[in-house]
């Protein structure tokens, strides 16, 4: 029998929505309902940003100190509580039980939170004037599916931090994770009406968000079409809105690089998390005299990559999150074909050996046209194109030549070389030699994948208005 939840977190009570809609939830390696959420409406957005705002008038006069032992409390809790949310995000996202890297990010983006606050000056002498930074207000927080818990957790360290309210909207696919989030908020003393869930549809309870007036700022993550309607529903009532959307990152692997080394690298981390990931170096650039090299390496790095049961140990790759999406993946994999690219490895339909859940094979090609849909699109699921380039200069514009800025990679083994292309790749993190991210450093898009910056202290500053108080005695 399905599990059911039935509640929203409303001013620090779990409470039944107001607008109550059943919402199945399926888990996409059987294609079996194990979930019933009760999902809400404007009215429940009504009543929980009433909750933050009257909240906001006594945390935002927290001191950074209390708010960063908060912080430290929430991380504590969810370490806690990782076998639990790992479970969670495997049975609703389909991730193998042996990926925690799901969890363990959303454990560290709270620690770096705290150390961020506790280093950060929230009042400076400028030029004889004093400039204060001061909480934004309530905060609508919109996350996506493909990385449930660590999404949410990324917002929401930062809009605390800030000593900011907040009304979030997780994603319905994925919904059981901010769940149990909310037990962990609720478990480290979060006070009343600081953090509201309300569960919901983008049409309904998204938009009541981004449309509200009480709402200061909206923190979305999720597509390049969906930003859209964010900022356009955001836009009469002219509050901040900050955007992680798509991307389509291109890892430059230049000549000198160990290419073995930089191939497999691609391989993995174009697929982890079932390709559904923005940052996704979803284009491996290659200089032409070493793409038969190349390609080698690659069938045997995907031959090593185990689809299926994501209860299952040994394997390393899951299903994408529904139906919707395994059509929509399909289909990109199709139009790789139809554009008359060289299929390598991969497919449409399910591996084999797989009948049932939203099972997609391990997808690369080449011969990839720069201009091809595949090179410009944003698939979201495991499909890689291999895209050969002349020469430096060639491989700069081509990784520069879609409507996306997110992330970037470059393999060297030449620092001059890689400032040199680093500098010059139009997207908001550049990552060299396959260099794990972390949590200081901030994360965002140019052009089409978004504006503004989550993390450390520029995604602090999302949270925060600026004052500039003139003619006071600085020295007093």
């Amino acid at each position: 029998m399905p599990r059911h939840y039935p509640h929203h977190y409303i001013d620090g009570a779990w409470t039944p929505p107001l607008e109550p809609t059943p919402f199945d939830v399926v888990n996409p390696a059987t294609e079996h309902v194990f979930a019933r959420l009760t999902l809400g409406g404007r009215a429940d957005v009504e009543r929980a940003v009433a909750a933050a705002r009257t909240a906001f008038a006594t945390f935002s006069t927290t001191s950074a100190e209390e708010r960063a032992a908060l912080l430290d409390r929430i991380a504590d809790g969810l370490a806690a509580r990782k076998a639990d949310v790992a479970a969670a995000v495997t049975e609703e996202l389909g991730t193998p039980v042996g990926a925690m890297i799901h969890v363990d990010g959303s454990v560290t983006v709270f620690r770096q939170a705290a150390i961020t606050l506790r280093r950060y000056d929230f009042e400076v002498e400028v030029d004889g004037n004093r400039v204060r930074r001061e909480p934004i207000g309530v905060a609508g927080l919109i996350t996506a599916w493909n990385w449930p818990v660590q999404l949410l957790c990324t917002k929401l360290s930062s809009a605390l931090a800030a000593g900011c309210t907040v009304v979030a909207k997780p994603s319905e696919f994925t919904s059981i994770t901010a769940i149990l989030l909310t037990e962990v908020l609720n478990a480290a003393r979060v006070p009343s009406g600081v953090f509201n869930l309300v569960l919901g549809d983008g049409p309904s309870v998204g938009a009541a968000l981004t449309e509200h007036p009480d709402i200061d700022m909206v923190s979305f993550t999720g597509s390049t079409r969906a930003g859209v309607l964010v900022a356009q529903n955001a836009a009469p009532t002219v509050k901040r809105v900050c955007q992680e959307l798509g991307g389509k990152s291109a890892n430059v692997i230049l000549p000198d690089a160990d290419l073995d080394r930089a191939v497999r690298w691609n391989v993995a981390r174009a697929f982890q998390n079932t390709g559904q990931s923005c940052h996704a170096p979803s284009r491996m650039l290659i200089q032409r005299a070493q793409i038969d090299a190349a390609l080698d390496i690659v069938r045997d790095a995907v031959a090593d990559i185990r689809v299926g049961d994501p209860l299952d140990p040994a394997t390393t790759m899951g299903p994408v999150v529904n139906r919707a999406q395994f059509e929509r993946v399909g289909e990109y994999i199709r139009i790789g074909i139809d554009e008359g690219a060289r299929l390598v490895t991969g497919g449409p339909g399910r591996p084999e050996g797989l009948e049932r859940g939203w099972f997609v094979r391990p997808t690369v090609f080449a011969d990839v046209d720069p201009g091809s849909r595949i090179a410009q699109e944003e698939v979201f699921g495991p499909v890689l194109a291999v895209i050969a380039y002349e020469d430096e200069e060639d491989a700069v514009r081509i990784a520069n030549g879609t409507p996306y800025g997110l992330g970037a990679f470059v393999f060297t083994d030449n620092r001059d070389a890689a400032l040199r292309v680093g500098r010059r790749l139009r997207a908001g993190r550049v990552f060299l030699n396959g260099h794990p991210s972390n949590m200081a450093a901030p994360m965002g898009g140019y052009r089409q994948s978004g504006n503004g910056r989550e993390m450390g202290v520029l995604g602090l500053e999302e949270y925060l208005e600026v004052k500039a108080m003139i003619g006071f005695d600085v020295a007093a």
